[in-house]
Formats: C-alpha cells, structure tokens, sequence
C-alpha cells in the first residue's frame, strides 16, 4: 500500500494500523430501542384485532373488540381487589403453582443428580423417564383425579407430573459441565466424590439447573390450569371453562392475561435467583433468558 492509501485509510478509520478492518453492519430494526419496538408490536397487534372485530370480519362471540376485553380486564381487577371471588380461585391456583413447583425442583433435581452421578441412573432410570415424557401428559389428568380427588392435591400431582422432566435434563446436563481437566485437579488432590460433586460439579451445573428451572415454571402454569379446567374445584381454570361454556369470551381473554401475570412473576422469581446464586455468569442474551 502506498504511504497515500495508508494515510487515507488511517484518516477514515483512526483504528486502521495496516490490516484489513472488518466491521458488520447492524441491521436497521436492530437499532430500535427496546421500548420503542415492544410498543410498536403492541400498536400493530392491537391495530390488527380492533380492524378484524370493526370491520366484521370476526365474530365478537368468537374475538371481543379490545375496548370490551378491557373492560372486562377492569371488572375482574376490581374484583380481585375487593377480595371477590377472581381472588379466591387466583389465590388457589397460586398455591397449586407454587406447591407444584417446590415439588418438581425437589423431585427433579433429586433424580437429575441420579441420573447424572451414577450409572444405574444414566441406564436404568432415565429410559424410563424418558418414555414417560413421551407420553401425553394431559392424559393422566383422569387417574390423577380419580387417585387424589377434585381437591388440590390431583391438580399439584399433574402440575409436577409436567414439570419435573425438564429440571431432571438440565441437572444431569449440569453435572457433566465441568471439564476432564477440573475433574482430573480434584482427583489429583484427594477429593472424594461427594467433594468433587459439591464442590465442582453442582457450581459448574448451576446455570443448566436454572434453565430447567425456567421451562419448568412455565410447565407447571399449563400443569395446574389444566388440572383446574378438566377436573373442576375453585381455581382460575375452573373459571375460564364456566366463562367458555357460556360463551363469555371477553372474561376468558382477562382471566388468561391475569395467569400470565402470574406465570410471569414465576419465571422473574426464578431469573432472579439464578443472577442471586450464579452471580460469576455473564451473559449477552437478552434481560430475562438467562
């Protein structure tokens, strides 16, 4: 290059010290702030359902107008406020939610360090959990209904029976995170197994169990709702099958954005944890993925 080429590229990039500058474009629409593209969403999906209702294109029995589901989202906050009866079958599905989860992280961290620390785990149990995951969870909605009753107890059971799978994989994924080389040190240095599991091994699989954590918290809302709306009792499932039999479309939309509240609030909880407990990570996934 020519001391003009090198002084005119040096000119147009301060950094240039000779080698070729490789620089990637960012795309326009990830430019956007974040805020900024949520609420633009927002408007168009809001847009889209107004046109579709406004212009008859859609049945209001089938989708309300946004201006009714509001109104209705209004009425059951109210409710709720006063203590009436959306406050009664939230608090009772936040207590299914909440047991369900306590059991399916205790039940399936217990079985992933099963599973990922010995081998009659590795070969033995985990087929079969594998094969049972398979199967159409939904399905076993009856037994555990006809096993426990049409109290709480068959909704935490199907709950559980949903959530548990994926903190098991993710656990014993975990505990094969730490490198031959990390193993190899705490062997060299005298470490019993029980050492090396708490010590590397559970630490290094911390960020793996969280991510089954979070697949989990969504597992057990559907667990739980769908406990509520095949087998009766008192909880917002039970809700939103009397408010769809009776065609009552706008409550059904509030109650299922009320859920997602709570199903939000679950997963926050646990995203909150995982940055608490494995605060050396660092991450460059979006706020809330990781």
């Amino acid at each position: 290059m020519t001391d003009q080429g090198y002084t005119a590229a040096k000119a147009e990039h301060p950094a240039y010290e000779g080698d070729t500058i490789w620089t990637e474009q960012e795309p326009l629409i990830d430019r956007i702030p974040r805020w900024l593209a949520m609420t633009g969403l927002m408007v168009l999906i809001l847009g889209i359902w107004f046109g579709l209702t406004a212009t008859g294109l859609v049945s209001p029995i089938i989708l309300p107008g946004p201006g009714e589901t509001w109104d209705d989202i209004v009425f059951v906050g109210r409710n709720m406020v006063t203590g009436g009866y959306v406050l009664e079958a939230m608090w009772t599905t936040s207590r299914t939610v909440l047991y369900a989860f306590a059991l399916a992280t205790a039940l399936g961290f217990s079985l992933g360090v099963l599973v990922g620390e010995t081998k009659f785990g590795e070969r033995a149990v985990m087929p079969y959990l594998v094969a049972i995951d398979t199967m159409p969870k939904v399905a076993f909605a009856p037994l555990f209904i006809a096993w426990l009753g049409f109290g709480i107890s068959s909704k935490v059971a199907l709950a559980t029976f949903i959530a548990t799978f994926p903190i098991v994989v993710s656990t014993a994924a975990g505990l094969y995170a730490a490198s031959e080389n990390e193993r190899m040190l705490f062997k060299s240095i005298g470490a019993t197994r029980m050492q090396t599991l708490l010590r590397l091994k559970l630490p290094t699989g911390l960020p793996y169990f969280f991510t089954g954590l979070k697949i989990a918290a969504v597992g057990v809302m559907a667990g739980a709702i769908t406990g509520e709306f095949l087998g009766g009792g008192e909880g917002v499932g039970a809700l939103i099958r009397v408010s769809a039999s009776q065609l009552n479309t706008p409550r059904v939309f509030s109650l299922i954005i009320y859920l997602s509240f709570l199903g939000l609030a679950l997963f926050l909880m646990v995203v909150w944890l995982e940055r608490t407990l494995v605060f050396w990570r660092k991450s460059d996934k979006p706020s809330g993925m990781g």
